[in-house]
């Protein structure tokens, strides 16, 4: 679980980012997820937006990516995911410590 302070670290840290998957019409799929969790391996922190043709609940659609990838759901901000996953081989992202 992340605290309050990573969380914060990560939005800053993800703030530059675009986007680089999109659920559509078709919603969440297997396939999706494993190139996701491939992404999160080489970038350990990624957007995801929701497209308007999706006619699921983006709050379920958010939980649905986070629990397929076994990430951590950073921010959900209109129509777009923030994902964090720590990388178990390039691991470039430092998070701060708690106190």
């Amino acid at each position: 679980m992340l605290t309050g302070k990573q969380k914060r670290f990560l939005r800053s840290e993800a703030h530059h980012l675009d986007p680089i998957f999109q659920v559509g019409k078709g919603g969440v799929s297997g396939t999706m997820l494993r190139q996701i969790e491939e992404a999160l391996e080489a970038r350990e922190l990624i957007k995801v937006s929701i497209l308007q043709n999706n006619e699921d609940d983006k709050h379920d659609v958010a939980n649905q990516l986070a629990e397929g990838t076994y990430a951590e759901l950073v921010q959900l901000i209109g129509h777009t995911v923030v994902l964090y996953k720590p990388s178990v081989n390039k691991k470039r992202i430092e998070l701060p410590v708690s106190k």
